[in-house]
């Protein structure tokens, strides 16, 4: 017989960053999760183990879309970039839209769908949280220190609400060699701390870059994500971090989840309004929680 449970919600699976499905990164979307225990939302992310889960709510401001939780495997975090966009998608699929506001732990995003997928954009202020030294990421990386690229510039952990360590290599063999070292990564994480409470533990955005084309890795073992496939939330910061240096680009193409068999795209932009993050989204599955 069937498992007893007294209650239910929907819910639906997007692959987000791509227009092909089984690649990009996968979401969970619960649209109504008004009904579900508060007790119970990290073990239901936990369930689906993927980057991020999200949980909609009705809003605080009547004139937004609605109040969205991002959960990963192992803790909320205030925002995320692939699930703020696959949640749009998944929310104009069902009639919202095409402009909305998501109220998110940063505060209200702006969003827009349309037959291109979606964008969102952020204007909080970035944060420079501190600049780990070049020999403690090579050795979270796995790679020798000969293979960072610090030209323009050294590791920096940085952040938008959610906080990265950003290292830019000097070729995509040194990319495609990257292999976390968890015992160096917990290290780093006891050593640079995010400071912004929940969030991810010395997650390491590596990426290598000509004009605005990037190709990235995104790793965060110690939260529980040995490797991303698409960060919009590194790749907003990451397109506000190099527009502040001189000469830095407005715009960014970015590349992300090639080694992992599940490739995405995320575009980036800069402007007087902030950073704008857009990608596509596809819907692969729908179904039914019950807890």
């Amino acid at each position: 017989m069937p498992a007893p449970h007294s209650l239910e919600a929907s819910y639906f699976v997007y692959d987000v960053f791509t227009k092909t499905r089984f690649g990009g990164n996968q979401l969970a979307v619960f649209p109504d999760a008004s009904g579900l225990p508060e007790d119970r939302l990290q073990a239901i992310a936990r369930e689906f183990n993927f980057s991020e889960a999200t949980f909609c709510y009705p809003p605080a401001d009547p004139a937004h879309t609605a109040r969205v939780r991002i959960f990963t495997p192992t803790s909320e975090v205030p925002f995320a970039g692939h699930p703020t966009i696959g949640t749009a998608v998944a929310l104009a699929d069902l009639g919202q839209g095409p402009e909305m506001v998501l109220e998110l732990g940063v505060g209200p995003i702006p969003c827009v769908v349309g037959p291109e997928g979606a964008s969102f954009t952020t204007g909080v202020p970035l944060q420079i949280l501190s600049q780990p030294p070049v020999d403690l990421v090579a050795e979270a990386l796995g790679l020798p220190v000969s293979a960072l690229q610090t030209a323009t510039h050294s590791p920096v952990m940085a952040s938008l609400g959610l906080s990265f360590v950003f290292a830019e290599l000097t070729d995509r063999a040194a990319l495609s060699a990257a292999n976390p070292q968890i015992d160096a990564m917990r290290r780093g994480a006891m050593a640079y701390p995010s400071g912004q409470g929940a969030g991810l533990d010395f997650a390491i955005f590596a990426y290598v870059r000509k004009g605005e084309q990037v190709e990235a890795r995104m790793f965060a073992p110690l939260d529980n994500v040995p490797e991303d496939p698409a960060t919009g939330s590194a790749s907003a910061t990451l397109g506000a971090y190099l527009a502040g240096l001189p000469g830095g680009p407005e715009r960014l193409a970015i590349t992300q989840g090639v080694d992992m068999g599940r490739p995405s795209q995320i575009a980036v932009s800069t402007g007087p309004k902030g950073v704008t993050v857009a990608g596509q989204a596809v819907k692969v599955m729908a179904g039914t929680l019950y807890v």
